[in-house]
Parts: C-alpha cells; structure tokens; sequence
C-alpha cells in the first residue's frame, strides 16, 4: 500500500466518525447563559423595572427578515434559570394575544418526539396565568406536550416594557422567566428553543431563527432546538460530547500512522 493511499483511507476514516456531529450541527451559534449576582432582586412585572435591572446577563441580539428585533437575556444563579425576552420592535401590544415560549431539552438529546425530559413555559402578554408543559406522547396538546402544574418557585409573566428599557423606551412587548433548577436538573448544554408570537402579525418568531414552520398550537421537535451553554463547566463553549467526536478519530489517526510508521522501519532495520 502507498503512503498516499494509506493516509487517504485514514482521512475517510476520520470523516466518517465526524459525520454525526455535521449532521447534526446547526446554523445559530448557542446561547451562551451567564452566571450572575443580584438576579435576586428582578421585579417580575415583565419589563426593565430600572435601568440595571437585567445588566448582568447575556444579550443575544436576534433580527429577522421582516424587521422585528428581539434582546434574548438569559442568566443563571443559585436554583434558577433566569430568561428575558424583549421583542423591541412590538409597539402594537396586544393584551392575551402577545405571548412567548421557552423550552428546554434537559438531557439535550434532540429527539424528533419530545420526551419527558423536554419541559416548556409560557406566558402571555398581560395575563395573571403561566403555564408548564412536558413532552409526553399521550394526552398532550402543543405538538405532544402535556400541562402539568407549575412549580411553586417558577414565575412568568409578559408585560410592555418602557422607560427604563435600554433599547427602546416605547411601550413593547416584552416577558420574563423565572425557573427552578430543580425541574430541569444541572447541565452545562442543555437543548434550547424560544417562540414569541405577535398577536397583530399573526406571526411566530423563534430560536433557532430558521424554525420555518409553526403554528398556534404546535412547538417545534427538539430535534430542531439549538444548544443554551452554561459557563459553569470547565469547557462552557464546547459540548463534550461533540469534542469526543474530534478526539477520539484523532487519537486513533495518530496511533494508527505511529504504528504504521515503527512497522515500516522495523521492515527497513531488518
């Protein structure tokens, strides 16, 4: 066998342990979540209640081809996750149309069906009631997610934001989410999918953006969701499960052409 042909074969090797993770990769960069202080003392009436209130978290700046603008904040401290999302360019606010969706697949295994790992909450615009969904293959409405009860600690509400908003002082949509750690469980990567619909539009707007497809009634498959990133972990921009799929053809590339290599001067010394 040529060196040439040799190392092709371990190129093709390589590819083919990679393919899961291109097959699986997705165009929206993770969201990554940030551990913060003061998280504490957010007012739930969702909006900017002062001009700090949401400073310390991350702000993932979403645009879509029609124009509207959405702030995606999100935050991690002690038991919960905290979630913001400011759809700035809603100035038409429609009281209990207005509404947004956040999801979280807990073991992030992006399954066509949702499972019981996979939990939702939502909220409209204005409106005294949130509501708790997990993936269930009976009795469920959603696109096969069940309500369940809300958890006692877990808040969500929707709200116009104003003037003390950062990005725009002009009554807009705008919700926040308070959840317990204790129904998602700890992970650094967990699946992650928000919806927001625009009772005037008619129109959904979600992360991942290219979620085409939706309706009033349906969430998206986990297996369309992107990844929220926690920086807890001590590789917090980088799934493991995906650095193995680099490692491990590597490693046996580079054992394979050692041992090829002592093979050959092992023929030449003798």
């Amino acid at each position: 066998m040529s060196d040439n042909l040799f190392y092709v074969l371990i190129f093709l090797c390589t590819l083919f342990f990679l393919q899961p993770y291109f097959l699986n990769s997705y165009a929206d960069e993770p969201i990554l979540i940030s551990i913060s202080s003061g998280l504490e003392n957010i007012i739930f009436d969702g909006k900017w209640s002062n001009n700090i209130e949401w400073k310390h978290s991350s702000d993932n700046y979403l645009e879509y081809e029609d124009g509207t603008k959405i702030h995606l904040r999100t935050a991690h401290q002690g038991n919960f996750i905290y979630v913001h999302i400011n759809v700035v360019t809603d100035m038409i606010i429609n009281k209990g149309t207005d509404s947004a969706i956040v999801c979280f697949d807990t073991k992030n295994d992006k399954t066509v069906m949702p499972s019981s790992d996979d939990y939702c909450f939502s909220t409209a615009l204005d409106r005294k009631n949130s509501f708790t969904y997990q993936g269930s293959s009976i009795h469920a409405i959603n696109g096969h997610f069940k309500k369940i009860p809300n958890h006692k600690d877990f808040i969500a509400i929707g709200s116009a934001s104003d003037k003390y908003d950062r990005y725009n002082k002009t009554p807009h949509a705008s919700y926040e989410f308070k959840i317990p750690l204790e129904l998602l469980g700890r992970s650094d990567n967990y699946g992650f999918y928000i919806s927001v619909f625009d009772g005037n539009s008619q129109n959904h707007y979600s992360w991942p953006i290219d979620i085409k497809k939706q309706s009033l009634t349906s969430i998206s498959s986990p297996s369309t969701w992107g990844d929220l990133v926690s920086p807890d972990k001590s590789l917090p921009e980088f799934n493991f499960s995906i650095l193995l799929y680099f490692l491990i053809p590597l490693m046996l590339t580079f054992t394979i052409i050692t041992k090829f290599n002592l093979f050959k001067t092992s023929i030449l010394n003798n």
